[in-house]
């Protein structure tokens, strides 16, 4: 059994002792920490009632920790606004359109069944900093807690915010749903048995997509491994080419994370998703500066032309950025750490190389049905198929390697010197330690594991040979440096 308490939540394998899988006790003392907070971190001093949106994925122990998580808020005196079977994005979305204080999203996004978490959101529906998480955390294990009296509980009401998501994702600017439909695109869906198959779906059909969807029951017996990688959607490549459809869609669980399926099966790579929809947000301000004789700032406003992604991600947005005038900053790994660089950059765009795309200009997280969006209104633009779109990209491939270490102490110890060995190259160490070799156009970044005692080594470079080569070689020195 296991159980992570993270900044951002908990998640765990169901069942088990307390404390070692994700129990009902793990999911009360962690909900009413939530509340404890919540009351602190956005005080009411009218006395108003706190009000926070539920909304949870397909998994098959969805109802039970739904029923929890309802149950200790109601308990808590906070009324709830339960949103059902709700996408991660419609969730944070959510908490807006209900002008909640907060969210809890109950999903473990691309784990697999046995696994479920809590997901913490602020008012803005965007997930809580580290502090705030630290906080919950420390109260959780506290010990104290301190229910409301029987005339202060909160109430549940339901509401289903698909609709709204998706009206909100056909109503952005840099979506054009009729260009969509003219195109007459053919789509094969994967949603892996959740609730993709219910708002994806949902969306494609809206924008005169026509849908071919396998694996669409949404009742969290994933028909394989959910995370949206090539490997593990043979089935859908299989099927983009027996049903001659233009592309094939892939989701995770909680339908944050997108990759695509070109018309001739063979994967678009999920690096690619941010890359695509970032190169025609870019393409599209650059022809717009253009046309009206403005400044790329100008036709970007209110936000600036800038990408964010974490180290780990590809060049390739950078390369992408910088073709058409814009600028690429990086952020440490995870979610909450890109997001907050691109609210400091005010970017127009951002994500991660996993298949997330962050578009403020929609809302701060990572948001599949935002992508699809975007990637088949240039895909409609540009009138080529998505394997050729795909080859108006720089190509870069990566390798992805790790070293497991007996002495956490020597994790410090190889950071440390890989910045001395490498002093002459563009070093990055916001998290880890990541060597950018311009010439080359080659990167390799190593970091430390949250959870276990390994260092994580991605190297990119043009070609897969060139890449598992540079990994081959730092992984090297970096043996040299435990035999001391």
């Amino acid at each position: 059994m296991s159980l992570i308490k993270s900044i951002s939540g908990i998640r765990g394998t169901i069942g088990g002792p307390a404390g070692e899988g994700l129990t009902p006790i793990d999911i009360v003392k962690f909900t009413y920490a939530y509340c404890a907070k919540l009351r602190e971190r956005r005080p009411h001093p009218d006395g108003s009632r706190y009000k926070v949106v539920v909304g949870k994925d397909a998994r098959l122990s969805g109802e039970m920790v739904e029923q929890l998580v309802c149950g200790t808020l109601v308990a808590c005196g906070v009324d709830v606004v339960k949103a059902g079977y709700a996408s991660t994005p419609t969730t944070e979305m959510a908490v807006v359109f209900a002008k909640a204080d907060g969210g809890i999203i109950l999903t473990a996004s691309h784990n697999p069944r046995q696994w479920n978490a809590l997901k913490l959101l602020n008012e803005k529906g965007e997930f809580l900093n580290a502090a705030e998480g630290q906080a919950i955390l420390d109260c959780a294990e506290s010990g104290e807690f301190d229910f409301a009296p029987v005339d202060e509980l909160g109430h549940i009401t339901e509401h289903d915010f698909t609709d709204e998501h998706v009206q909100a994702v056909i109503d952005l600017k840099a979506v054009d749903e009729e260009a969509v439909s003219e195109a007459g695109f053919k789509v094969v869906l994967d949603p892996v048995n959740s609730v993709g198959a219910i708002i994806m779906k949902r969306l494609l059909e809206r924008m005169g997509v026509e849908c071919v969807m396998i694996n669409g029951t949404p009742n969290g017996d994933f028909a394989h491994n959910p995370e949206p990688l090539p490997q593990n959607l043979v089935e859908l490549s299989e099927t983009v080419v027996r049903e001659h459809a233009d592309l094939g869609i892939s989701v995770d669980p909680d339908v944050d994370r997108l990759a695509f399926i070109c018309e001739n099966g063979e994967p678009f790579v999920e690096e690619y998703t941010l890359v695509s929809v970032a190169e025609y947000l870019f393409a599209k301000a650059k022809k717009l500066a253009e046309i009206q004789g403005i400044s790329l700032e100008e036709a970007t406003a209110p936000y600036k032309p800038v990408a964010v992604s974490n180290l780990s991600s590809s060049r390739a947005l950078r390369d992408v950025a910088e073709q058409h005038g814009g600028r690429y900053v990086a952020a440490a790994v995870g979610e909450v750490n890109v997001t907050t660089k691109m609210h400091e950059e005010n970017a127009l765009i951002g994500g991660e190389g996993n298949g997330g795309v962050i578009y403020p200009a929609s809302h701060f997280g990572r948001d599949a049905m935002v992508g699809v969006g975007l990637f088949l209104s240039n895909l409609a633009y540009k009138k080529m198929k998505v394997s050729e779109l795909k080859k108006t990209y720089p190509p870069y491939f990566i390798a992805k390697n790790k070293i497991s270490l007996s002495d956490k102490a020597l994790i410090d110890r190889i950071l440390s010197q890989m910045k001395e060995v490498f002093k002459d190259e563009r070093i990055n160490d916001i998290d880890g330690v990541k060597i950018d070799f311009e010439a080359e156009r080659q990167w390799v970044h190593l970091r430390r594991s949250n959870t276990e005692p390994i260092i994580r080594i991605y190297a990119e470079a043009p070609t897969q040979e060139a890449a598992e080569a540079l990994a081959a070689r730092v992984i090297s020195i970096a043996e040299g440096i435990i035999k001391g």
